[in-house]
């Protein structure tokens, strides 16, 4: 489990026998959330191969986000249940992906691919004194999600995570690969931008702002216009990581209040 409420939990399969998943306790995966059916979905093994199949649950099963009925599994497909994520692994070595899956968890988050909060304070504190160190600029932006209650309240947590994950796809791909993207709370983004100064930062932070407010971001049928909001600091000679942090994230506050979808540097 990638995502979920046992996180790491390693939920062995047996080919002789099929696994139901579904939010009954008598399934023999239980998932106690709303968003999941009684008998929501099977994961079997069929002429050779293992398949996850959906059993007519409410919010339909998905692998790697595609809506199935009856899907082969591969190696390190990630199979979507309400709002659980379980890996699949197979293979030779599955004692080894195993642990390497649960080191990734303690990196990246598992809903959005993006780094952890764990790892972003740790990276902020290095980059800091990296900084301080080789006398090098350094910029944070951060971000959120404007009205994100919103879309939970009316198209449901489950589009809500699909969101925060297209977002968190968009953003990953129009950043340096020297940047650090990272998700620090349920709607809320950072980007340590090293090397960076305000002005650029800024700049970096409205490109993002602009390809959020134009990109198609969907569930299911519909689509669901999003914008966000960010703040923009450097970090300044007597600056520790907090307080870098505290400024952009009274910079982000004052984009809020200010009418959101906008930077504030």
């Amino acid at each position: 489990m990638i995502y979920g409420p046992e996180l790491g939990r390693r939920i062995p399969l047996r080919r002789n026998s099929a696994m139901e998943i579904g939010r009954h306790p008598s399934n023999d995966f239980p998932l106690d959330q709303e968003s999941v059916s009684r008998r929501h979905a099977r994961i079997v093994w069929s002429n050779d191969h293992w398949h996850a199949i959906d059993l007519g649950s409410t919010n339909g099963t998905y692998v790697n986000d595609e809506l199935v009925t009856d899907r082969v599994l591969r190696d390190g497909d990630q199979i979507k249940v309400g709002r659980t994520i379980l890996k699949f692994l197979e293979g030779g070595s599955v004692e080894t992906s195993y642990h390497e899956e649960i080191y990734r968890l303690m990196t990246f988050d598992g809903l959005t691919g993006a780094h952890n909060k764990r790892f972003f304070h740790e990276a902020l504190e290095r980059e800091v004194s990296r900084s301080k160190r080789y006398g090098r600029i350094l910029s944070l932006i951060l971000f959120d999600i404007d009205h994100f209650k919103k879309v939970n309240d009316t198209s449901g947590h489950i589009a809500g995570d699909a969101v925060l994950r297209q977002l968190a796809a968009l953003v990953r791909v129009n950043i340096r690969r020297e940047d650090i993207f990272s998700r620090v709370g349920g709607e809320e983004f950072a980007i340590i931008v090293p090397e960076t100064g305000v002005t650029e930062a800024a700049a970096v932070a409205n490109k993002i702002r602009i390809l959020v407010e134009n990109a198609e971001i969907s569930f299911d049928t519909i689509t669901i216009p999003v914008t966000i909001s960010l703040g923009v600091a450097s970090l300044e000679a007597n600056d520790t990581a907090e307080v870098l942090y505290a400024k952009a994230d009274a910079l982000l506050y004052r984009a809020k209040q200010m009418g959101r979808n906008r930077v504030v540097s």
